[in-house]
């Protein structure tokens, strides 16, 4: 982490854009274990059956992608799946993809959608990066019809606190391997360097600001899911054996009311 936020909004977009490369390189096209063997098949399982999904966040569109493909695989009538992404690079590089959704640029606080034109919405490792919760959940709500469902994936807020890290303790006897929790409860944002030459800033919030933000516009939750890190990620991190007891994923399944 590089410290305290103190980016302008156009700044924060400015990063977005000049980084689209780097999630397209290392979260897209089967690369990223985390998305391959947990977060698509989570989206997949959740939206089975809808027939209109709409992705906040598309970037490079492999969620939306995977709906579609679900659909296809499992001889299912073939929803209309639409991605929006703020980012030029992403919706430019999803359109060229193709796959079978569409795409348009909007952000998520002022979606470009009349109310109830969706019975579904995916939300994947968005809202860490949204000022905005209230005014993009409201839009979420909007949007859904009524009993229309919102699968909401985040990077688990508790242990992604900035702050937080893998702890190797070899002082004690015997040694101990833990995650460091940092300042949970303050909501911040930090600029982090995920690898040499990009930054990406992130917004850490307590899980109660999201599952209270979804209460106030109607998005009642009806599943909450921890899964354990995938075997994929595991075998990338040997050196880490009590990983598989951490769940790095937090995924809400709510239902509009």
């Amino acid at each position: 982490m590089t410290g305290t936020d103190d980016l302008l909004p156009s700044e924060n977009a400015e990063l977005w854009e000049a980084h689209a490369d780097w999630w397209q390189r290392e979260f897209t096209e089967g690369v990223d274990p985390e998305y391959t063997e947990q977060i698509l098949p989570i989206v997949t399982e959740w939206t089975a059956g809808h027939s209109r999904v709409l992705e906040v966040g598309t970037g490079e569109g492999q969620v939306a992608r995977a709906v579609t493909a679900a659909a296809r695989r499992d001889s299912r009538p073939e929803p209309l799946v639409v991605g929006v992404d703020p980012t030029v690079a992403q919706i430019t590089e999803a359109a060229r993809r193709a796959g079978g959704p569409v795409y348009a640029r909007s952000g998520a606080e002022a979606l470009p959608f009349a109310d109830g034109t969706f019975d579904a919405v995916v939300c994947c490792l968005v809202f860490e990066h949204i000022d905005d919760v209230d005014g993009a959940l409201a839009e979420v709500a909007r949007v859904l019809e009524s009993g229309g469902r919102f699968v909401f994936c985040l990077n688990h807020p508790l242990l992604q606190t900035p702050g937080s890290g893998w702890i190797d303790d070899q002082i004690l006897d015997p040694p101990e391997q833990y995650w460091r929790i940092g300042a949970y409860l303050s909501e911040q944002a930090v600029v982090e360097q995920v690898e040499k030459g990009v930054f990406i800033r992130f917004v850490h919030r307590p899980l109660s600001r999201y599952v209270n933000a979804m209460a106030d516009v109607g998005l009642q939750l009806e599943r909450m899911l921890e899964p354990a890190p995938p075997a994929g990620f595991l075998a990338r991190a040997p050196e880490y054996p009590e990983a598989a007891s951490i769940p790095r994923l937090l995924t809400l399944v709510a239902r509009r009311v």
